[in-house]
């Protein structure tokens, strides 16, 4: 019987005042959870904010303590890296509404010493960007030198150059959108509605219980990594090839090696995230919309921004596809900010900013340093 994520420690903060909420919420002294690598120079002017997307957490270079496994960044940020933790203070914060270590739904509800479960208030980007600038100045950073996020760290570095700008020299923003899509929200929403079908989500509060609705969100996970991957890359990796086996079944189990990794990664998923996490996130996603308070004018959000920009797409990323990047870039050269952007060719589509690229990775350098 699949039962909750188990508890294991993180390094976190409790902040030190509430945190104001889109939704007009007060959430009283949340905690923050985040990992650091790198000395931080006396002037203070060497940080790096990584903003991690909807699956990945504050363990970019670190060793995951649910799955054991390395750093889902841990090649670009190291000693010596493209994100050299020899000459930047890096740190990664899991956001608001996550489910490792910062508060969630999974969290104790102080006033009913319960998981809040459903009684968590739904945040939003902005909220998770609020939360990252408090943490920030209880650890006594006042600036930025870069902050950079893909998918929906992107979001957050774009929130962040929008919101702060006097506290940010440069924002990189990989595989990502100023809005999120009619398209993006649908898929999400099947995700949702998958989760909140299966019997064991019990409306959020199955924390108690021991049961978990893994089925759904297994199914949630399916349909999401979908979307992260290309066709030609569908192709080239698995085709129509047949999952141990020389004959169909003509049956229902995973004929197919694409059937096969699709259930793996449904299974793999639900041992490190909590559904609830899953809802929340989702949601604070297609609410983002970096326009809408500038009746929709995106170069309003960045009118005479301080801030430099590099943006980058991959061409064959269809979650985010190129036409989202050009569209910020536009907007910021309407708002006489500086931005940059280039179009990399791969295979793998969204997921391609998370696999090994050395294209990507001269670009990153290169926009880190320069003016250095």
């Amino acid at each position: 019987m699949a039962t909750p994520l188990p508890t294991v420690p993180h390094s976190r903060i409790t902040l030190d005042r509430p945190l104001a909420l889109d939704s007009g919420t007060l959430l009283a002294r949340p905690d923050v959870a985040f990992e650091s690598y790198g000395p931080l120079n006396d002037a203070r002017d060497n940080v790096i904010l990584i903003c991690h997307a909807l699956t990945m957490d504050q363990y970019v270079a670190s060793t995951h303590p649910l799955t054991g496994k390395p750093g889902w960044w841990g090649k670009v940020v190291r000693p010596g890296g493209v994100i050299d933790t020899d000459r930047y203070h890096v740190i990664c914060a899991n956001v608001i509404g996550s489910c490792m270590g910062s508060s969630g739904p999974a969290s104790i509800d102080p006033g009913t010493g319960r998981p809040y479960a459903m009684g968590f208030p739904v945040v939003t980007i902005g909220d998770m960007v609020r939360a990252q600038a408090m943490l920030l100045d209880q650890l006594g950073i006042a600036r930025l030198h870069a902050v950079i996020g893909g998918s929906m760290g992107g979001m957050q570095a774009l929130a962040w150059a929008a919101h702060y700008p006097d506290r940010v020299d440069r924002a990189l923003i990989i595989a990502s959108a100023a809005r999120h899509s009619a398209q993006n929200i649908a898929f999400h929403e099947v995700g949702r509605q998958a989760i909140m079908a299966d019997p064991d989500w019990q409306g959020g509060d199955y924390y108690a219980s021991g049961r978990v609705p893994v089925k759904g969100l297994s199914v949630a996970r399916m349909a999401a990594h979908i979307t992260y991957l290309s066709e030609a890359g569908l192709t080239e990796k698995f085709g129509r090839r047949l999952q141990d086996r020389d004959a169909k079944t003509f049956g229902f189990d995973a004929d197919f090696q694409i059937e096969s990794y699709l259930r793996h990664q449904g299974i793999s998923f639900v041992d490190r995230f909590d559904a609830n996490s899953y809802l929340y996130i989702t949601r604070a996603m297609d609410y983002f919309d970096l326009a809408d308070p500038h009746g929709g004018r995106l170069a309003d959000a960045f009118r005479q921004s301080p801030v430099r920009f590099g943006l980058v797409s991959f061409d064959s990323d269809w979650l985010y596809p190129t036409a989202e990047s050009r569209r910020i870039v536009q907007a910021l050269h309407a708002a006489g900010a500086q931005a940059s952007f280039v179009e990399l060719s791969s295979p793998f589509g969204h997921d391609a900013f998370l696999l090994d690229s050395p294209e990507l990775w001269r670009l990153m350098a290169g926009f880190i340093e320069a003016g250095r």
